[in-house]
């Protein structure tokens, strides 16, 4: 699972999500998209590392980085495949449907 097609349903639905609805992605489920998200639409980061105090830019920017040299398709395939992990877990109605959705682009 992991098509182009996949991956752009599941990055809309993820950037839809109510905050304070029943599907929240934990912090480490947040940064484990986010850094294949943009490995897949930007490639390999070639960003200048933000300052030590600058908690957040530097995790995400440590997370993509760690991702160096993942292709795109595999990046489809590890966002798609995580974001279905996380909407199992919560196993309610909409998050089946999400589900359903995203398996229906196969």
């Amino acid at each position: 699972m992991g098509s182009e097609a996949q991956f752009q349903k599941s990055a809309d639905t993820v950037a839809n999500l109510d905050k304070d609805g029943p599907i929240r992605p934990t912090s480490d489920d947040q940064l484990y998209l986010y850094k294949y998200f943009k490995q897949a639409k930007v490639g390999n980061n070639d960003t200048p590392k933000p300052g030590m105090m600058n908690f957040t830019a530097k995790y995400k920017w440590e997370a993509w980085t760690s991702v160096k040299d993942v292709s795109r398709e595999e990046s489809h395939e590890k966002y798609v495949s995580k974001l279905v992990e996380i909407l199992e877990k919560v196993g309610d109605e909409k998050a089946r449907g999400y589900i359903q959705e995203i398996s229906a682009l196969a």
